[in-house]
């Protein structure tokens, strides 16, 4: 990004002895996203301006995006925190003394353009064309797995209503309400496709369309290959060593699915979704 601050650049950090753990996400994320691809993929849609105020910088904006879905900023919470945070600043490349800071609205009008554009869908493809093209992605097999992400069920809301995409299931002997994200990994953990569905949708449903066919191996709770953990029936005496091997050596695998599970509710801020306003879809 041209005229863009690097981590090593500023003094204060380069004497430290050591480094924050968003300081090294933020570093190596500037290092592996692919910012120009993805500011080539999406400039055809971007505004150009004409002789009034000239538009946001591009990458400047998407790295913007990149933050509230790595940290789960809100809009307004997303503009607070690059006048507060000195470290955001630098890895979207704005310096107080000279550039402007977007406002919420800004932010958010950024987020709808994408959504207008289906563009975080290409964004994600693209990714996935970096990846392949660097040897990291694996065809060989996948893991299959899906996850609930809860939303409060209230209809206390204008419209006294809930939101008709999610929808209420049941797991075990508890109710939820929500969407569900479906996620296939490759056998290194690496995420292939990605889609989210009402919760009520059922997993082998979606199972087709996070496929591409070639896979030798598929680990889902239906699937090529079961890979759900085994329970010892009642009573059962004999057999407890060899289940205990397999289950553990199912949990290895799966643990790879699981993880990403993990950064999309703890890291991602996913753990629960609040419905959109019937103005704003």
């Amino acid at each position: 990004m041209s005229g863009q601050m690097t981590f090593a650049e500023e003094p204060s950090l380069s004497r430290r002895r050591k480094q924050t753990k968003r300081e090294r996400f933020l570093a190596e994320m500037d290092a592996v996203v692919p910012w120009a691809r993805l500011v080539a993929l999406i400039e055809p849609h971007y505004p150009k301006g004409g002789s009034g105020r000239k538009p946001m910088p591009l990458e400047r904006m998407l790295r913007i995006h990149f933050l509230q879905q790595w940290f789960g900023y809100s809009d307004p919470g997303m503009e607070e925190a690059l006048y507060e945070i000195p470290l955001l600043r630098r890895f979207v490349g704005i310096d107080l003394g000279r550039d402007f800071v977007p406002d919420e609205t800004t932010i958010l009008k950024f987020r709808r353009l994408l959504e207008r554009h289906a563009l975080a869908q290409a964004i994600f493809a693209e990714v996935q064309s970096v990846l392949q093209e660097k040897g990291l992605l694996l065809q060989e097999g996948k893991t299959v797995d899906a996850t609930l992400i809860h939303a409060p069920s209230s209809t206390k809301n204008r419209d006294r209503q809930r939101d008709p995409e999610m929808s209420s299931t049941k797991k075990g002997n508890q109710w939820y309400f929500g969407m569900k994200a479906h996620v296939a990994t490759d056998l290194q953990g690496i995420v292939q496709a990605v889609d989210f569905t009402a919760a009520k949708v059922p997993d082998h449903q979606m199972l087709d369309g996070l496929l591409t066919g070639e896979e030798s191996v598929v680990l889902a709770d239906r699937g090529i290959k079961n890979a759900v953990a085994r329970r010892r029936y009642p009573g059962q005496k004999t057999g407890l060593a060899a289940l205990k091997r397999y289950n553990r050596a199912i949990a290895r695998i799966r643990a790879r699915g699981e993880h990403i599970f993990r950064v999309l509710k703890c890291q991602f801020g996913s753990d629960q979704l609040r419905p959109a306003e019937p103005s704003m879809r």
